[in-house]
């Protein structure tokens, strides 16, 4: 692909060398017709992920640029596909991930009458969920479109961006190279603002961190870890964080402060001032009525993103870099002497004996005496969370991974992406599944890719016959007689080996133990999936369905 002497220049040869500069050498999807002219003569220098449904292929490309921190490419097919992918668009959007998501339009001569597969306003259809969204009003603006999504996808807070390009202009002629241009993508806070921030702390008697998931994307981990020392201060985690950025075995951290008005002002009671760090003041979900906070509780926030600076419904905000912003804050705040707080209890639900299927705390208590030290877990298993902190707690960076927008379907793709990326920058750290069996239908085909692709992901699909997560939801909302929320008769280790994965069937912890075990330990290059039976155990966590 690369340009020869006296040879004539096309969109197509111009878009390919030009992404070629930019790192954009790993593509994600699933091919259609109106994007054949541009997959064609496919580089050698380049590779392609073929997932077998286009939700996948989002997803995948998602968790590959949250691995890799770098703008990802995947190629929907027009409209349809892109449709099928919106709900992991969604979920980009809300991690804040770079992609360049490029769909095809079908021929320019033929647009005026509406032919199949056309869409006349291809940049309405992704809106909202995407910082920009472009269709090139001449075939020559192709490459330098393709620079502009790049340095918009990039920049803070980062997300994904859209082009939709009609399938005749690649074999356009173009006379070559494409610009390049290099763009920040840190901005440093109010530095007079900030010293006013560090004041107000400083003073606090009770000060609380909240330190969100954009901490953790920003690099942002041992930053938190330096200002919370510093301050001495109570440490919590955010609610149904997608990402964690704070050590959860840490003696500041005293666990997440709910999902509710009523929730998260009765944890934070007591503290003068809380500052959240990289996350929205805040985001709920189940409705208790409630304050945003208790009388005598300030908040102060910062964040790199306007939108949910100016969303937040209390607190003075700044907007900053992540992590400069809390390197900055840690050399302007003033210890002051304070105690540390209590720690949090650590004691751990009691384990029952073993009778019939499994409870969530017998299957996580297993999994954390046998979980590598180092594991990369996704996790969405979403009626079992709670039991996922208690006891597989995040201790380092970039090591938990959930869905972020409440679409699921995410995570199986996403953590195919993650160990792509992952083996892209030479991390070789174990990849974990947690997944619900509601959540595996969703996406399952993406265990072709990942054994196509020789991913040796173990995967734990926790095996509860029912959306329970609806169930437990609608104890809260009092919805009783709810239909559709059982998943009787699936074969899911069958259906996994099918798509040439290795699979089992577990029924105790031992036999649990043994699979997980001989499965991250024997060298394998394919994908491993341990479907365990368990009960359904309601707690007080709902999110959607996924087992």
């Amino acid at each position: 692909m690369t340009t020869q002497a006296n040879t004539k220049t096309t969109v197509h040869s111009v878009t390919y060398d030009l992404l070629r500069d930019l790192g954009l050498t790993t593509i994600f999807g699933n091919p259609g017709s109106t994007e054949e002219t541009f997959l064609a003569n496919f580089p050698d220098d380049f590779t392609y992920v073929l997932a077998l449904q286009e939700a996948s292929a989002v997803a995948m490309a998602d968790g590959f640029a949250q691995a890799t921190r770098r703008p990802t490419l995947v190629s929907l097919h027009s409209h349809a596909g892109l449709g099928n992918g919106m709900g992991n668009i969604i979920n980009a959007s809300q991690a804040h991930t770079p992609l360049i998501v490029l769909v095809g339009n079908q021929h320019r001569e033929m647009m005026i009458g509406d032919p199949y597969l056309s869409n006349p306003d291809a940049p309405v259809t992704p809106r909202p969920w995407v910082k920009w969204a472009y269709e090139p009003y001449r075939a020559e603006d192709v490459p330098e479109a393709f620079m502009r999504a790049f340095v918009t996808a990039s920049q803070p807070p980062a997300g994904p961006v859209f082009l939709s390009v009609p399938l005749d202009d690649w074999n356009r002629p173009l006379e070559g190279p494409a610009v390049r241009r290099r763009a920040s993508t840190s901005f440093a806070p109010e530095a007079e603002r900030l010293r006013h921030f560090a004041d107000r702390i400083s003073d606090s008697d009770h000060p609380a961190l909240i330190f969100g998931p954009d901490v953790d994307r920003a690099q942002g981990w041992d930053a938190a870890v330096a200002l919370a020392e510093k301050l001495n201060a109570a440490v919590y985690g955010t609610p149904l964080p997608d990402r964690v950025s704070f050590p959860e075995d840490h003696p500041l951290y005293q666990g997440p402060i709910g999902e509710s008005l009523k929730s998260i002002s009765g944890t934070l009671a007591g503290h003068d001032l809380v500052v959240v760090i990289g996350a929205q003041v805040f985001r709920y979900y189940a409705f208790e009525e409630g304050d945003v906070l208790e009388p005598g509780t300030d908040l102060l926030h910062i964040t790199h993103d306007p939108h949910v600076a100016a969303a937040a419904r209390v607190g003075d905000s700044i907007l900053g870099e992540l992590r400069q912003s809390i390197e900055q804050l840690t050399d302007l705040v003033a210890a002051n002497g304070r105690k540390a707080p209590k720690p949090m209890d650590r004691t751990h639900t009691k384990v029952p004996a073993e009778k019939g299927a499994l409870t969530p705390d017998q299957v996580y208590a297993a999994l954390a005496d046998v979980r590598p030290e180092h594991a990369v877990l996704v996790n969405e298993s979403t009626s079992t969370m709670p039991q996922h902190q208690e006891w597989l707690p995040t201790v380092e960076t970039d090591a938990n991974y959930a869905t972020p927008a409440g679409g699921i379907g995410w995570a199986l793709p996403a953590s195919v992406g993650i160990a792509l990326g992952n083996r892209d920058r030479g991390d070789t750290r174990p990849v974990v599944g947690l997944i619900g069996d509601g959540s595996f239908q969703y996406s399952i085909q993406s265990l072709w890719s990942a054994a196509r692709h020789q991913v040796p992901n173990v995967y734990v699909v926790i095996r509860n016959g029912e959306y329970a997560v609806l169930k437990e939801f609608g104890q809260i909302e009092h919805t009783p007689g709810v239909p559709g929320l059982e998943l009787p008769g699936l074969d899911i280790a069958s259906i996994a080996r099918g798509f040439g994965c290795a699979a089992v069937d577990v029924s105790t912890t031992a036999e649990l133990k043994r699979e997980f075990t001989a499965a991250l330990g024997g060298g394998s290059d394919r994908p491993t999936v341990i479907v365990v039976t368990t009960r359904p155990d309601y707690g007080t966590h709902a999110t959607g369905p996924g087992g």
